[in-house]
């Protein structure tokens, strides 16, 4: 991709900025591991969460009463429909007889817990369970009607992932590091006897993409949205490359109805990703050429249709083409205005889909479109107890100039009513290559309760606006455009001023967004008054020294290498510019996190507090990468809450 003069001189500029700070790291990582066991009791302790106050509480809880379950999956005979829900206070999953019926509850416990897939004939569910936000889940089976689990594989350390079903349900195929824990072998599973058997074990991060007549199409993951394709067959074990190799692009695949045919999405040929079909080396277009991505899509097991998704700068809008002769396929009159219009599974006959609607001001909706009579029933509906709908805030898209003229996307929502001027939280998404977007949230509505301001760009490296985009921040690129956090807080200053007095800005994010609050707070100390982060990088040359080996793979080629790029690594750490802090930080981190350590919490606290730095760290004992426990999400929101009605809504700058 080329760089231009405008990026070029952006760096040149960040360069001299940075030419006084600290510009080398310990040779050494100030910790070592990840996990829960890389951290003392002791420490565990003394910053487990402390009660927060009734009021609060009670304000939270309430709150999180808001919710609706998941789009879900229907039975083969299109008699129940089954999803995951986090009524219980953690992720479980559930089953409805019918349209609008009383749900039942089919798993319990504290442990996250999803539904993955039916089986074709229907005779059995297969269920993941994660342990205390480890990612190391385990897989499992249940009867339709619930029961006991019947695990197939759970080993501490060790992720069992999911991957399909066989046409005739004997086998459940599955993917895990158990030989090694940076590479993913394939399996497949015997419910008849019980055992487990190889499939493909060669090094690499592998997925299976589809499966059709005895062949497996494979994708390895080389790199943060990077794979390559390849054919197995599974009788004598040929692997056959089919395109990707060596590309470093982003592709995904499924088998398409002709011989010989494999479906795929990506940006290769344009900016934008758009579906192909490929045979024998060509791909031939089959959706539109529009400058949006093609965001996400599936063709049903008979091969008849595609459906896919488009993300319009952050909305989401379904469409449908006939898989054979590739023509656009009318879809029924949902409701109108949504901000995101989604699909979910289909039934293995092709007949049944079940489609859902996120209104922006009411949960989500979900839906059954039987394709044979055309027909379309509502399913489910979510609960809003003691809460008045009509009070909801809807985003808007705006945008806010970076320092070279780039118009960055930013969702806006603004409170009906606050102490002008409005104090103002810039939230930045995890990734980086994830997006924020519009659409209904009981969590931003807490803090617009409150009376702030709630802002979420999309950065340079955002995913939904092009390939140009998403990979400007790869690597060293980064501080060609790691300015895009700085100017978001002058430009909320000047946006939401009130009769010339500026606001006061908070900047709040978790994973990357975490980074950006450390980056935010520390690289450019004085953009923002008060910054709260959720399992944050504070240094990039610790955080890819002890994350999780799967991870460590994909991440290199979104931050850089440890060592080839280690001067690059060192100038975007935030503890690199430890000196320069200025106002108040909140910390929140899991102590199983796999992929951003605990430690990296931890050395960016003792060094707040040697420099005796307003700060606070809290640590959940009991979770990962952020919090899934009801009980943690109260104490994650509002130890934030708190923290920023502290040092925001007092006089204004």
């Amino acid at each position: 991709m080329r760089k231009s003069l405008i990026y070029s001189l952006s760096l040149c500029v960040l360069a001299v900025s940075l030419a006084g700070a600290q510009t080398a790291l310990p040779s050494t990582a100030t910790y070592s591991g990840h996990g829960a066991a890389s951290v003392s009791k002791d420490i565990l302790e003394k910053f487990a969460p402390k009660p927060l106050a009734d009021t609060l509480s009670r304000k939270i809880q309430t709150m999180l009463d808001v919710r609706a379950p998941g789009a879900g999956a229907l039975a083969p005979d299109g008699k129940a429909l089954y999803f995951s829900w986090r009524v219980t206070g953690v992720p479980q999953v559930w089953r409805i007889d019918g349209p609008m019926r009383f749900p039942i509850q089919l798993t319990g416990g504290q442990d996250a817990t999803l539904l993955k897939d039916i089986a074709p004939d229907g005779s059995f569910l297969v269920i993941s369970r994660d342990r205390k936000g480890e990612e190391n889940p385990g897989l499992y089976l249940q009867d339709p009607q619930g029961g006991p689990l019947q695990v197939i594989q759970h080993k501490p350390g060790i992720q069992t992932e999911f991957q399909f079903v066989s046409d005739d349900s004997r086998w459940v195929y599955f993917r895990s590091n158990d030989k090694k824990l940076y590479a993913y072998a394939l399996y497949r599973y015997d419910r008849a006897q019980k055992r487990i058997e190889e499939v493909f074990t060669q090094d690499g991060l592998w997925d299976i993409a589809d499966h059709k007549g005895g062949r497996l199409l494979l994708a390895k993951e080389v790199g943060s949205n990077m794979a390559e394709f390849y054919e197995l067959d599974e009788a004598s074990k040929a692997l056959t490359p089919l395109f990707g190799q060596g590309e470093r692009e982003d592709y995904s695949a499924m088998y398409g109805p002709g011989q010989g045919e494999v479906l795929v999405n990506t940006p290769h040929f344009g900016e934008f990703r758009r579906l192909y079909s490929w045979r024998r080396g060509k791909f031939t277009p089959i959706s539109p050429d529009i400058k949006h991505d093609v965001s996400n899509w599936s063709i049903d097991h008979p091969r008849r249709r595609v459906l896919y998704t488009v993300n319009e700068s952050g909305y989401t809008r379904l469409h449908a083409i006939d898989a054979r002769i590739h023509a656009e396929l009318k879809l029924p009159a949902l409701p109108s205005g949504a901000d995101h219009v989604f699909f979910g599974a289909t039934t293995q006959d092709g007949r049944f889909s079940v489609l859902a609607v996120d209104p922006g001001t009411r949960p989500l909706e979900s839906y059954v479109l039987d394709w044979r009579s055309g027909s379309l029933s509502r399913w489910h509906a979510g609960s809003a107890p003691e809460v008045d709908l009509s009070g909801f805030v809807r985003a808007k898209l705006e945008s806010y100039p970076a320092r070279d003229g780039t118009a960055i996307p930013v969702f806006v929502r603004e409170p009906k009513d606050c102490a002008k001027p409005c104090p103002v939280i810039v939230e930045f998404h995890g990734g980086p290559e994830g997006q924020a977007k519009p659409g209904f949230s009981p969590y931003a509505q807490i803090f617009l309760d409150a009376g702030f301001v709630f802002v979420e760009p999309n950065v340079r490296g955002s995913d939904g606006y092009g390939k140009t985009w998403i990979h400007a921040d790869d690597g060293p690129k980064r501080l060609n455009i790691i300015t895009d956090i700085e100017d978001a807080a002058l430009w909320a200053r000047k946006r939401f001023a009130d009769n010339g007095v500026a606001p006061k800005v908070g900047i709040a994010g978790g994973s990357y967004g975490g980074y950006s609050s450390l980056a935010g707070m520390t690289m450019f100390a004085g953009a923002y008054d008060a910054g709260a982060e959720v399992v944050g990088i504070s240094n990039l040359v610790t955080f890819l020294r002890n994350t999780a080996p799967y991870r460590r793979i994909l991440r290199a080629s979104e931050y850089g290498d440890v060592d080839k790029d280690r001067e690059a690594l060192v100038k975007l750490s935030p503890i690199t510019y430890l000196d320069r802090l200025k106002g108040p930080m909140l910390l929140i981190q899991g102590a199983s996190d796999p992929r951003v350590p605990v430690g990296e919490a931890l050395q960016f606290y003792d060094a707040l507090q040697a420099r005796g730095v307003d700060s606070e760290l809290l640590i959940f004992p009991d979770e990962g990468h952020g919090a899934q426990k009801r009980d943690n999400r109260v104490f994650q929101i509002g130890y934030t809450l708190r923290f920023f009605e502290k040092h925001l809504q007092s006089k204004a700058s």
